[in-house]
């Protein structure tokens, strides 16, 4: 198989000669081919190519520019022939250069293009803020001119308010007074009644055990013992005086008969074992009214309690029967004894509680015309409070006004002298933009091709340019400086 090697050189500068020193191969064994110079319309046909992707240049400005491109590559290398024959001195303008020239063109028209365009946005954006500031000083000064008004409206409200809080609280104060007053007195009354119930209950402390045994015994009484008694001829003392008992405080009168000696004398015995043949004895005793005993009754049956043989153990010891009815008539005398003390102390708990209710809703009262003053006053404070923040946020509004009407007027002040300045900037970058195309293809030509050439024959070849691109109608510098389009002064400041 047959290898082919190309290999390109350029002849521009040392590099080939040196080449070939160091490698005659490149000579003896290569077969070398001398590219001739581009024709007219093989740049034309290759700058339109390149330049038809570059925005915002219209049709024709695009062709005028291919037409520049084409005619300084053309003019580059009939200056490099007087270049030559004048000075002695060779210069090579080969397709990489027109190459070079096409890609500084689109390089360096993009990059002024985006700088003009920042600048002049960056002054267009500051004079668009000078007209807001100067349009809001206007809207400012009317929205502080509502709001001083409605502030003072606020203000003399808010105080009248105050007034009226102050007014309430102070009525509301004296019914808390009142109300406490009334309040230390139902509690005094409370605590008086307390402690008459509790003597009450301390002196009833003393009959409640005796009363509780009695009905505990009459629980365990059996229909056997009550038989037993009712079986009874000739009862002991100690049986038949406990019945007697329970006869008197029932109500049961005795039977009249004669005794040994012949004369009539009262016998509850009969009575009595007929009353505890009743099918509710035991009950009625439980249910007893000891509330309400007679005292000629009590006094009767006291008579009998304090005898020898009323007393429980010897009852006990006759009959279990008689003794439960006998524990029964010693609580019913006991709580009588107890009751009389505690009545008197009941009638005055009656009458302490009695006051103490009639305290109490008198209290109740005052608290009721207590609670509807509060919520008035609280619903005052609400709306007091709402007032307030109404009058807190008109101040701060109204002092932000004032600070954003200082700043923008300081600001007007301060930047008054630049609007002007700022908008024939505007207008000169706008000028410059529609020109950069002109300039800058100029300035592309004179970097690609006229960097080797000495003063004269740049400037020659430079006006040349400038007329030709002038007179093909692309917009351009009336004057062009490479200085002034492709030049940064802080750059060049700092060269110096």
């Amino acid at each position: 198989a047959m290898l082919s090697v190309v290999v390109c050189f350029s002849p521009i500068g040392d590099g080939w000669r040196t080449r070939l020193r160091q490698f005659p191969s490149l000579v003896n064994c290569c077969t070398i081919d001398w590219y001739t110079t581009w024709p007219s319309d093989a740049l034309v046909a290759v700058a339109r190519k390149f330049l038809q992707t570059i925005p915002d240049l219209s049709d024709e400005v695009r062709s005028a520019c291919v037409e520049m491109c084409q005619a300084f590559h053309s003019d580059a290398h009939r200056l490099a022939i007087r270049f030559q024959a004048e000075l002695k001195r060779i210069y090579y303008s080969t397709p990489t250069s027109f190459l070079e020239l096409i890609q500084t063109f689109k390089q360096l028209l993009a990059d002024k293009r985006k700088t003009i365009s920042s600048l002049k946005s960056k002054y267009e954006v500051g004079l668009d803020k000078l007209t807001t500031t100067e349009t809001s000083v206007e809207g400012m000064k009317q929205d502080l001119i509502a709001l001083q008004p409605q502030l003072v409206d606020k203000n003399k409200e808010v105080g009248e308010m105050m007034i009226v809080v102050n007014e309430e609280s102070a009525k509301t104060e004296k019914v808390k007074e009142v109300v406490a007053a009334d309040e230390a007195v139902a509690s005094e009354a409370a605590k008086s009644a307390n402690g008459i119930k509790q003597e009450c209950e301390e002196a009833l402390e003393e009959a409640m055990p005796a009363m509780n045994d009695a009905l505990r015994a009459l629980d365990t009484l059996s229909a056997k013992e009550i038989s037993e008694v009712k079986a009874m001829r000739n009862p002991a003392p100690p049986v038949r005086i406990v019945l007697t008992a329970v006869c008197i405080l029932r109500h049961i009168k005795p039977v009249r008969v004669k005794d040994e000696s012949g004369k009539m004398v009262d016998d509850y015995w009969p009575a009595a074992v007929k009353m505890i043949s009743e099918m509710g004895f035991l009950q009625s005793l439980q249910t007893f009214d000891k509330e309400n005993i007679p005292a000629d009754v009590i006094k009767k049956v006291s008579s009998y309690t304090i005898k020898e043989d009323f007393q429980p153990d010897r009852v006990e010891r006759v009959s279990k029967a008689a003794w439960g009815l006998c524990m029964w008539v010693r609580a019913m005398e006991t709580y009588d004894r107890v009751a009389k003390v505690v009545e008197p102390k009941k009638e005055s708990l009656r009458e302490a509680e009695a006051e103490y209710e009639a305290v109490m809703s008198k209290l109740n009262e005052k608290r009721s015309e207590l609670q509807k003053v509060v919520e008035q006053l609280d619903g005052l404070n609400r709306k007091l409070a709402a007032l307030k923040k109404e009058q807190d946020d008109l101040t701060c509004q109204v002092d932000l006004c004032q600070k954003k009407l200082e700043r923008a007027e300081t600001l007007i002040q301060s930047l008054g002298g630049e609007k002007t300045r700022w908008t024939q900037n505007a207008k000169d970058l706008t000028k410059d933009y529609r020109n950069l195309t002109g300039d800058v293809i100029v300035a592309s030509g004179l970097i690609a091709y006229l960097g080797a050439f000495t003063p004269d024959f740049r400037e020659g070849a430079l006006n040349g340019w400038v007329e030709a691109s002038s007179g093909k109608e692309i917009p351009g510098s009336e004057k062009f400086s490479l200085e002034k389009c492709l030049g940064e002064p802080v750059k060049v400041r700092n060269w110096v």
